[in-house]
């Protein structure tokens, strides 16, 4: 099982400088993948939660690139009905060959309605529009002599039904944000049956969770997996494995921009998490581009 960090590409503490040093701290830290989130206008219902500056996620990963040699890069999620399919499928090959051969491109419907009427795209098809957007994905990159013979990582997110079900027909993998290790040990189950039910292979499971670590544990059924004391979140990772997780994306942000200010915490508890015996084996540092593999 591999690990990843959700890193933040917005906000009053976000520069340039402050995503040097989050590229730097993840790969350093062994983990697998870093992953950015998207926006693109910066609306009042965006505004509370990632205000600018907001990063483009397809420019910074490229940056990004330049900066980093192992860790993969990805989006969680590109809001796949904010661009043209063909547009998609352009910058996400580009940044694939560019950087090494490493995206993972993570999409889903997206939820900010004033977002979504200031670019001119109806909320309402948002579902629909992601399908066709997935699939006119495939057949861009079906053309190897423009596009690559390398198959880039689709996961598909969503916690609703419809998002299981478009993650079997459409996508590499499942990507579930931000939920409870209760309701992923029910949903997982759902995600097989939906596979079965469609006739198709049963895809990855890549779920994003919290990463808020706390001095003692945390009690509840609301609470996040992810959430809680060291021993809490090394059992939840335990628990995705054994639920078959491929990728465990950590999301340290809660949602007050003032965090991305101060990213001590944060750092702090991603070294908890890389100091884990049971995941020592998944931080074994991994060839460069540059290397060959003994």
């Amino acid at each position: 099982m591999k690990i990843g960090v959700n890193v933040p590409n917005f906000g009053p503490g976000t520069d340039p400088a402050a995503l040097l040093t989050w590229a730097r701290t993840v790969e350093g830290l062994g983990f697998d993948l870093l992953m950015v989130s998207d926006h693109v206008a910066i609306t009042p219902d965006v505004a509370v939660r990632y205000p600018g500056p907001f990063y483009e996620p397809f420019t910074a990963l490229a940056w990004l690139a330049a900066h980093t040699e192992r860790v993969r890069l990805g989006t969680t999620v590109l809001i796949a009905p904010y661009r043209h399919p063909l547009l998609t499928a352009r910058m996400a090959a580009n940044l694939d060959a560019l950087s090494g051969h490493r995206l993972v491109l993570g999409v889903g419907i997206g939820w900010a309605q004033q977002e979504f009427a200031a670019l001119d795209v109806p909320f309402e098809q948002r579902g629909r529009l992601t399908d066709e957007h997935l699939r006119r994905l495939r057949t861009a990159w079906a053309d190897t002599a423009d596009y690559g013979t390398r198959r880039i990582p689709l996961w598909v997110g969503g916690n609703s039904d419809a998002g299981l079900r478009r993650a079997v027909r459409l996508g590499d993998a499942w990507h579930p944000l931000r939920p409870t290790t209760p309701w992923l040990c029910e949903a997982a189950p759902r995600l097989r049956a939906y596979a079965e039910e469609q006739a198709l292979p049963v895809p990855a499971f890549a779920p994003r969770i919290a990463l808020r670590l706390t001095p003692g544990p945390v009690s509840g059924p609301q609470r996040l997996a992810g959430e809680g004391s060291i021993e809490q979140i090394s059992a939840d990772l335990a628990r995705l494995r054994l639920l078959g997780a491929d990728t465990v994306v950590l999301d340290p942000y809660h949602g007050d921009p003032e965090q991305t200010r101060d990213p001590g915490p944060a750092f702090e508890a991603l070294a908890a998490v890389a100091e884990l015996p049971h995941l020592r084996a998944a931080f074994d540092p991994a060839p460069t581009r540059t290397e060959q593999p003994s």
